[in-house]
């Protein structure tokens, strides 16, 4: 199975984001075998939590198959696209809707990060439609005090 995570860099430009999504919804378009992309949006919720050692990203995908979530990170940016795809139809044909509230379609959310991060060690879950995702920090070394020791001869 292929990573969830993929690290580009240099850091992404508001262009190269936009052809970054772009180019994640085609492939996921192609992954779920459909003759054209999803029209409608839908924006799960977000939360973004930084501790001293690390950033937590949690995002409610109720319903989004794993094959149908990426994550590309650069230095600075975080991207989650993915797409949940609607019920099948078919099995409804003879029903009319009274209620629709539930959102299908295909996703992106960005997240900007600050400080340094270790992309190496940035790690994704998907558990009961909760992805978490976390992203160590790197320890910053610039700005930071040594005593140096001084040794009589």
């Amino acid at each position: 199975m292929p990573s969830l995570i993929d690290t580009l860099s240099p850091a992404l430009d508001a262009r190269d984001l936009a052809d970054e999504t772009r180019r994640l919804f085609d492939e996921l378009a192609a992954a779920s075998r459909q003759a054209s992309p999803l029209a409608s949006e839908c924006r799960p919720p977000i939360d973004v939590v930084e501790s001293e050692h690390d950033f937590e990203i949690v995002m409610d995908v109720p319903g989004v198959p794993i094959d149908q979530l990426r994550i590309l990170l650069t230095r600075s940016t975080l991207l989650v696209a993915g797409q949940k795809l609607p019920p099948d139809s078919g099995e409804r044909a003879d029903a009319s809707f009274h209620l629709v509230e539930r959102g299908f379609g295909r996703f992106a959310r960005a997240v900007r990060l600050t400080g340094a991060i270790d992309g190496g060690r940035v790690r994704a879950s998907l558990k009961a439609g909760e992805l978490r995702i976390l992203v160590p920090k790197r320890q910053e070394r610039r700005g930071r005090q040594f005593l140096v020791p001084v040794r009589e001869e």
